[in-house]
Formats: C-alpha cells, structure tokens, sequence
C-alpha cells in the first residue's frame, strides 16, 4: 500500500498534525516510540470521525468498520496497517470497539461541561484501560479524565465556536473552563503526559488569540515536566 494507506502513511498524517512531536519524543525509550506513534495515528483516526462537520454518514461507516476491526484483534486477525504494531498487544481491545458510538452521541451539542465530560467518559476509560497496558504503566483511576480533558481540548480545537456547551456561551468562555480543569499534572503513562503537555499549549496559544509557535527550549521544558509525572 502507499500514501495514507499504508503504515507509514498513517504515522505520517499524525506527525504533520502534531510536528512537535519529536522533540518531547526524546523523553520516550526508543523501543517505545514506534508503538505510540501508531497508538496515537489510530486515535486521531477517531478524533477525526468525533468532529466531523458536514455529514456525519462516511464517518458513522468508518466508526462500524472500526468497531469490527477491533474486535478482530483479540484473535490478532487485524486488516489496517496500524494493526501491525498494536494488535499484537493483548489490551482491551473489545471494550474500546464497543466504546465507539458514543463518538456519534457526543457530537451533540452539550448542555453544559458537565454533559461535555459524561458523553466521552466511556470512551476515555476504554482509551486509558488500553494505555495502561500498551505502555506497562498500571491502571490510574484518574487517567480516564485526563483522556476526555485532551479529547474535549482538541475537539474545541478542531470545530471551535461548535464545540461549545450551551451554557458556556462563548468559545472564550469554554477555553477558560477547559484550562481551569487541566490538573497540574496529568494522570496516566509518560507517552500520554507528553501528548497532553502539547495540547495544552494549542489550547492556551488559542486562548490567547494567538498562532502556536513553541520555541525548541519551551518545547523541551514541556517534555521534560509531564515525563516527570
């Protein structure tokens, strides 16, 4: 396969979104990064489908070949390229392809911040129950949170003044209130810690009407204080 259809080709579309990358990288064992690479290219698949605009029926489709995939991968009968290197992981595979279609219901406009968080909460502990495993880290009570915090950032992000709950108003508004939860530190494995120092920066450059250009020493600051953890 070439271009986005194969196993490079997806691990390239998520370094393209997220260039960055390689210079909090640094703070992963090597043995390691190939595999968060592809762990991460498989979520933003799912991001992908979770703030479509327009209509949401190609995406539904992809949501229902994803959830049969898998479920594949427990008998390690995987089909996509990033199956290659995850599938061979014995994480809870099953939970996360019956956690998908609340993607569909949490495209819905929420009523407040609360309902924002409760629509991916399922979804997030299926994602945090999977890292747990994928990078030998223990199960954290709290890494489900840290999830939905980085899926509702990312997700103001991508759709903007659409993403916002009723109640919040303005994006502003729901910038603060995303910020004001973000712990000082985040639960959950180093590889998860690192992707979230990175969207907390959009999220505050956003907050702060501005583009986000981190310099390499800010960048190496923000790596080196979520690897800590």
């Amino acid at each position: 396969m070439t271009g986005f259809d194969s196993l490079e080709g997806f691990l390239d579309k998520w370094r393209e979104r997220w260039p960055e990358w390689p210079m909090v990288e640094r703070f992963l064992a090597p043995e390691t990064q190939r595999r968060t690479l592809a762990w991460f290219a498989l979520l933003q698949e799912f991001d992908d489908m979770l703030n479509v605009s327009g209509d949401p029926l190609p995406a539904n489709a992809k949501l229902g070949w994803w959830s049969e995939e898998l479920r594949g991968w427990d008998g390690q009968r995987s089909r996509h390229p990033l199956g290659r290197l995850l599938e061979p992981v014995r994480a809870p595979w099953q939970a996360l392809a019956a956690a998908l279609p609340d993607l569909v219901e949490a495209r819905d406009t929420a009523a407040d911040a609360g309902q924002a968080r409760a629509a991916l909460a399922g979804f997030a502990e299926a994602v945090a129950a999977i890292e747990a495993v994928l990078f030998e880290s223990g199960a954290d009570p709290r890494a489900g949170q840290a999830v939905v915090d980085q899926l509702l950032a990312q997700r103001a992000l991508a759709l903007g003044a659409a993403a916002v709950p009723s109640a919040l108003g303005s994006e502003q508004a729901w910038l603060r209130v995303l910020l004001s939860q973000w712990p000082a530190r985040v639960a959950g494995p180093r590889p998860r810690r690192l992707y979230a120092a990175l969207a907390r920066g959009r999220l505050q450059a956003r907050l702060r009407g501005g583009t986000y250009q981190p310099s390499p020493a800010g960048l190496l600051w923000r790596g080196w204080w979520a690897a800590r953890g």
